[in-house]
């Protein structure tokens, strides 16, 4: 968080508009990837120059137009102009710590999602910001540049002469990407679950201090997740239901099935997270639990030493005219008293069930 906060105060004092890359820093070039179709035709190819891009602008054709890594200011810059986007559209697009949301401007639609991936190595979820432009015949979609994305089923749907998607506009393109994305939560929220369930099972069986981390690590990612899926909701019910021409009314069917499979979503994501206060509650139960097992068992061994420490502490008096220190049998018979005083209190203990 604090590294955000520096890369931000890079921006004090710019007008609105500068381009100033904020995020993780990255190196290599921007990679741009082009996929130009129609019912019958498909032209994909990978661009050099992003001047290239404005043959596609105006075609009758719908092209996608990935542009994978958005740390180049300058790059974003050419593609603004090759589409006419407005300069606060780039500057957010470069600030990839942006809120899931939609805004409209007349001519297109500008689009925040956040991408997951699971990090098996690390244990971990990380995130990615998505950023979509989506015009009257084409979808331009920005990568931060994590390796790899979610996209790839919707690559080969489009290389299939046969799918559905080659018949239809932007609008479909642009919900095929939306329900990618919202696809792979439930990918994340079942990795979630299955670690959920190795911590319980951990809990019950042995609450360490390494399990006590491994809860509060989760509940950080659970945060973590929500923050990223809740505004969601609002995106999609806003493309529903806007009477935005972009959107046609074939293509509002299914982005109705895309914000069902949010509310599923969220509704998982606030199942875990109860789940997972539960958990941390259940262990400081056990800890407490376990920890006034201990002090009970420490409470009767010295209440049954309590009068045995009386009785050997009357007899280690030195005092010269005490009646029993001439007693032939006064030592085994004193032994004798204070082993019946132990196995009558260990009985009683064991009548009232304290033990």
């Amino acid at each position: 968080m604090s590294e955000l906060i520096t890369k931000r105060s890079r921006k004090s004092g710019l007008p609105p508009g500068s381009l100033v890359h904020i995020g993780k820093k990255k190196t290599g070039k921007t990679k741009i990837t082009i996929l130009d179709y129609d019912e019958t035709s498909l032209h994909e190819k990978e661009i050099e120059k992003t001047d290239e891009c404005i043959q596609f602008r105006d075609r009758t054709t719908v092209t996608w137009i990935n542009v994978d890594s958005v740390h180049q200011p300058e790059v974003l810059e050419k593609l603004g102009q090759c589409f006419a986007l407005h300069t606060l559209v780039l500057e957010d697009i470069l600030n990839t710590d942006q809120r899931p949301k939609i805004e409209d401007y007349n001519d297109y639609l500008y689009i925040v999602l956040k991408m997951l991936y699971y990090n098996e190595k690390k244990n971990e979820i990380t995130t990615e910001q998505i950023s979509l432009i989506v015009g009257a015949n084409y979808v331009i979609s920005f990568q931060e540049g994590i390796e790899g994305d979610v996209f790839a089923p919707l690559r080969d749907s489009i290389r299939n002469d046969k799918s559905r998607i080659r018949k239809m506009g932007t609008d479909y393109l642009a919900y095929s990407l939306i329900d990618a994305i919202v696809d792979n939560y439930f990918t994340i929220l079942e990795k979630i679950g299955d670690n959920i369930e190795l911590l319980e099972e951990k809990l019950v069986g042995n609450p360490t201090t390494d399990v006590m981390h491994e809860i509060h690590a989760l509940k950080r990612e659970m945060i973590y997740l929500r923050k990223a899926v809740w505004p969601l909701r609002e995106v999609i019910s806003g493309m529903e239901r806007d009477t935005h021409t972009l959107i046609q009314d074939s293509t509002r069917i299914f982005l109705r099935d895309v914000y069902d499979h949010t509310i599923q979503v969220i509704d998982t994501v606030e199942i875990y997270r109860d789940m997972v206060s539960g958990m941390l509650d259940l262990y400081l139960s056990s800890i407490s639990n376990r920890l006034n097992a201990v002090m009970k068992v420490l409470t009767i061994i010295a209440t049954i030493f309590m009068p045995l420490t009386f009785i050997a502490g009357v007899y280690g008096m030195n005092f010269k005219y005490m009646p029993e220190l001439e007693w032939r049998f006064g030592y085994p018979v004193i032994l004798l008293v204070m082993l019946a005083i132990s196995v009558v209190m260990l009985f009683y203990f064991r009548k009232k069930k304290w033990l």
